[in-house]
């Protein structure tokens, strides 16, 4: 059973999406803020990340550049979820390693776990 670490400080997007995810065979783990979800990435053993971009103490796209350099966390797949849809931020975190851009706004639970089963079936 994969394991999906869900970076996100809103606690209904992120029961929402957990709900969907466990119903469909996965497992996961929620942290609401950048730190404790730089941790969690550290010492859990996961197979993706859903991170939020606007986080209350640490931007997504910082959490997205430190866990690419760090060797623990470097080759979990990244899918940034955001309602910020500015085209600067989308390029900067493509550029720095996110397999992928959602906008919460346009993505039902289902459309999201097909997602995330597709970044899995990704060769890394």
């Amino acid at each position: 059973m994969a394991r999906i670490l869900l970076i996100d400080d809103d606690q209904s997007i992120g029961e929402l999406f957990s709900y969907s995810l466990k119903k469909n065979g996965f497992e996961t783990v929620l942290a609401v803020d950048g730190k404790s979800g730089i941790d969690k990435a550290k010492v859990e053993n996961i197979d993706l990340i859903l991170l939020d971009e606007v986080l209350p103490d640490i931007p997504g796209n910082e959490i997205l550049k430190t866990l690419k350099l760090d060797s623990k966390t470097q080759n979990i797949p990244i899918i940034i979820l955001s309602n910020f849809s500015q085209e600067e931020l989308v390029k900067e975190a493509i550029n720095a390693g996110a397999l992928d851009y959602i906008f919460k706004y346009q993505i039902e639970p289902d459309d999201l776990v097909t997602r995330v089963k597709s970044a899995l079936s990704t060769p890394k």
